[in-house]
């Protein structure tokens, strides 16, 4: 999925407690639902991270010797600027984009 194009918010917002309910009707399997889905999001997000930034990696092992590479620092804060993985959760579910099932 490409979360650079999610226009969940990047700061905190309140959101309506019965529009979250509403799915599962039950708030609190609402919010574990979203929270494995918002875990599931940062582990994707890391991912891409860690691969971007291995390609600017460089094998030194003096550690006198620090590069600053401009590229990795850009690359850094682009992820930064990101919502979070809760805030991309919530909007997911709110959309009616996260599919759940209860174990039975």
């Amino acid at each position: 999925m490409d979360f650079k194009r999610i226009d969940a918010p990047t700061s905190t917002i309140t959101y309506n407690k019965a529009a979250i309910e509403d799915p599962t009707n039950n708030i609190y399997k609402a919010i574990s639902v979203i929270a494995k889905r918002a875990n599931q999001i940062n582990a994707e997000i890391k991912k891409e991270l860690v691969e971007k930034l291995e390609a600017f990696a460089t094998n030194t092992d003096n550690l006198e010797e620090i590069f600053e590479n401009k590229e990795q620092i850009e690359v850094s804060r682009f992820y930064e600027r990101l919502p979070k993985p809760q805030a991309i959760a919530v909007k997911e579910w709110l959309d009616g984009k996260v599919y759940y099932r209860e174990a039975e």
